[in-house]
């Protein structure tokens, strides 16, 4: 029988996760197995995810969904739950589970790049992915990392996750000089869309001391990352996410063990190959 995976969201046509996920199953040899995109808001979640046969076997979820699933499952992870974001829907006889891998991503890749134990860390933007963000500092220790937001108002559902988490972030007003602070930081972690920061690269200053981790990856470099580097900074790019819980999401969905440093590999190089084409 065929295996069938997918990634859903609102935009989805950018995705590199079709593009990952194939050079997975080909790396393991799963020749059954199938991956797509679909273009799904959360109008349209409780449809499709009706509408799935048994041959379906997981989801990846990108915006606007990572919230929008949470009604709609079965069970979740603690981590997913505290979170209060999914990024992943393990499918099979006994109903929907949620899951996240988002935070286990952003710890694998900073730790292989050397971050591991930063002091002083802020996040950029409070949505679904500075949520995950917060969970991931607090596996490296930190837990009262500085949190920039456009809107506190909104920031909200942010809190309570912290609050969950046992984080306790500081929330300040997106501006330049909040920037400004943040490089002379250890880690800053950029949650926006893609265009999200780039009105702030002009203004950063001429030196940083911390690692930036811009969690966009097309088009990359940002203008942010690109100023950064080129303010002294060390980057680190959203492929990087991408492919840890890309990795992490392979295995869950196909239920086998893999050889995560070798997959790793594999899925960076197919997806370097892939923006270039781009």
């Amino acid at each position: 029988m065929t295996h069938r995976a997918a990634v859903l969201g609102s935009p989805v046509a950018h995705s590199l996760s079709p593009v990952l996920h194939r050079a997975a199953y080909a790396e393991l040899g799963l020749q059954d197995w199938t991956y797509d995109a679909y273009d799904v808001d959360a109008a349209a979640l409780p449809g499709f995810l009706d509408g799935l046969g048994d041959e379906w076997a997981g989801l990846s979820l990108t915006m606007p969904l990572k919230t929008a699933v949470l009604p709609l499952l079965d069970r979740r992870s603690d981590l997913a739950r505290d979170v209060g974001a999914v990024n992943t829907v393990l499918l099979g006889p006994d109903g929907r589970s949620g899951e996240n891998t988002d935070v286990p991503g952003l710890v694998a890749a900073l730790r292989e790049h050397g971050v591991g134990r930063p002091h002083r860390a802020w996040v950029l933007g409070g949505g679904a992915t500075a949520t995950s963000a917060l969970a991931a500092l607090r596996e490296l220790g930190v837990a009262d990392p500085v949190v920039v937001v456009r809107d506190a108002a909104r920031a909200q559902p942010l809190l309570a996750a912290a609050a969950r988490l046992g984080v306790r972030p500081v929330l300040r007003p997106w501006s330049a000089a909040a920037l400004a602070d943040a490089g002379e930081g250890d880690l800053v972690v950029a949650t926006t869309p893609r265009g999200g920061t780039d009105a702030l690269a002009a203004d950063l200053p001429a030196r940083v001391a911390a690692t930036l981790f811009d969690v966009v990856y097309d088009p990359w470099p940002t203008p942010l990352a690109r100023a950064w580097a080129a303010a002294g900074g060390a980057v680190l790019g959203g492929l990087d996410l991408l492919v840890h819980q890309a990795v992490l999401q392979v295995a869950l969905m196909t239920r086998r063990r893999v050889d995560e440093p070798a997959l790793v590999a594999v899925l960076r190089a197919a997806g370097e190959a892939a923006l270039r084409r781009h």
